[in-house]
């Protein structure tokens, strides 16, 4: 049983915003199920780090979360900036068993045990917040990984964190979050949300004052899930 990750999958099999426009991302869907079906297995899991699906209501998700539920493996999923379907973890529970979508699964305020790891995590929020509304947002968003960290170690399992912004990027912090990091002894962290090859090399990849920093941008990783553990 093998954990992977992933980030930035930006599926539109239910709306009219394809990423194909964009260089690199031609036939990016099919390039996506390809090179994950040649590696994970049913028994494995794949934690996709945010911006899941352009869909802009929970409802019009239907074909993207078809797609990946007919994906081998179990399926952890988080928000990012572009998903605007998020609503409620009782209203997306409640959708996803509605649909017979048993394959996914909301990290939101909580923890997913797999093997001996927890799969902890939140969206994050800009590394450059600096407005009173960020750092609104940015405590709150401490606040959700902390509750995430917290419910892996009520489990009794070696937190892994994953978010969707990245934690410190072309040498700036989002000190909060990383402070939470580092104070809660966290090892390992995945991210998403830099496209672009010259933006890929501003992200903070290995080791970072302790922690170990992976990016798992959907490009950045040639559409193919990473292997966690």
């Amino acid at each position: 049983m093998s954990m992977y990750a992933i980030a930035d999958l930006h599926l539109s099999l239910g709306a009219d915003k394809p990423m194909d426009v964009f260089e690199g991302w031609q036939g990016y869907t099919q390039k996506l199920e390809k090179n994950w079906r040649a590696i994970v297995k049913n028994e494995d899991t794949v934690v996709i780090a945010g911006d899941v699906s352009w869909a802009m209501k929970l409802e019009n998700t239907a074909a993207d979360f078809a797609f990946l539920h007919a994906l081998p493996g179990e399926k952890l999923i988080l928000k990012g900036n572009h998903d605007y379907w998020w609503t409620t973890k009782k209203k997306m529970d409640a959708y996803l068993a509605q649909n017979g979508f048993h394959t996914l699964h909301i990290i939101h305020n909580n923890a997913v045990v797999v093997g001996n790891a927890a799969v902890c995590g939140t969206r994050g929020w800009l590394y450059n917040a600096e407005t009173e509304e960020d750092k609104k947002i940015v405590n709150r968003e401490v606040g959700r990984l902390n509750a995430s960290i917290d419910d892996a170690v009520r489990q009794g399992a070696e937190p892994i964190v994953f978010l969707h912004y990245p934690p410190v990027y072309d040498g700036v912090q989002c000190r909060e979050i990383l402070g939470t990091l580092k104070e809660r002894k966290i090892t390992r962290c995945y991210f998403g949300h830099i496209h672009g090859s010259q933006a890929a090399r501003r992200a903070m990849t290995g080791e970072y004052e302790g922690i170990e920093m992976h990016l798992v941008s959907c490009d950045f990783v040639g559409f193919t899930p990473v292997l966690v553990r």
